[in-house]
């Protein structure tokens, strides 16, 4: 469960063309694109779900590779719940078949992994595989990879509000005291660090209902390629876009 070495990182980036590079701490990922894929391709939508796996696969390792801390991944929105029945069902079994095969690469890059949205949806087969996979990676040292499934930002905001509320009627908040720490402290993964880079496949620019108080200040660049193509280069190519950025949170620079 060892994460690549400062040495192997170094080795990683310089390989890259990354290694002068300014990196993110904390990169989300918004797959899009399966079912235009398979389209395309005159195939099920589902086809191109179960090729997006392998895209997974790449932008995990490549992430753990160069030394990116935590990547989250937009797995299942609470929207995706609308989709037809046989839909969701291929997706839960590529979620549970996903926790089963590829613990052996995240136990090898020592990968942890964890789980944030509204799990208990999930059913309850996938919640266990879930809950195996994240305690058998629990002591990885490397990156922290986070899927957010069943997750909606605003029902994420939401909950953080009924806590605060439930603090504040219990008399241990003044509504005067709240403040965005407190926020923080309600969110699904309160120890997550603000997004540095958003990453989003298929040519779209939006955020969708994804991290939207974690992203406030996250760069944002947009993949052309179809979910089910990206690989390594790809995501290195994210990464070079990041390093070209000018991040001045609100202020300006020096005259």
């Amino acid at each position: 469960m060892s994460a690549p070495g400062a040495e192997s990182i170094a080795r990683a980036r310089h390989a890259a063309g990354l290694i002068d590079c300014a990196m993110p701490r904390h990169v989300a990922v918004i797959m899009d694109g399966n079912g235009r894929w398979a389209r395309q391709r005159t195939l099920r939508r589902v086809m191109g779900h179960r090729r997006g796996v392998e895209a997974v696969r790449a932008t995990v390792t490549s992430a753990a590779a160069v030394g990116i801390e935590y990547v989250t991944l937009y797995a299942f929105s609470t929207e995706n719940w609308k989709r037809p029945q046989h839909e969701i069902t291929v997706l839960m079994e590529l979620l549970e078949r996903f926790l089963h095969d590829e613990l052996p690469t995240l136990l090898d890059n020592g990968i942890r992994l964890r789980a944030i949205g509204q799990v208990e949806r999930l059913p309850a087969s996938v919640r266990k595989s879930l809950q195996d996979t994240i305690a058998a990676t629990a002591h990885g040292s490397g990156m922290e990879l986070s899927l957010a499934l069943s997750y909606g930002g605003r029902d994420e905001l939401v909950a953080a509000m009924r806590s605060i509320a439930q603090s504040v009627a219990n008399g241990s908040l003044a509504p005067e005291a709240i403040s965005a720490a407190d926020i923080q402290g309600g969110l699904y993964a309160p120890h997550l660090p603000d997004v540095d880079l958003v990453i989003r496949s298929a040519g779209e620019q939006r955020l969708s209902n994804f991290l939207p108080w974690q992203s406030i200040y996250a760069e944002f660049v947009t993949l052309e390629q179809l979910w089910p193509d990206i690989r390594e280069e790809h995501i290195h190519q994210a990464l070079h876009a990041f390093a070209k950025r000018q991040r001045r949170f609100g202020a300006v620079e020096d005259a």
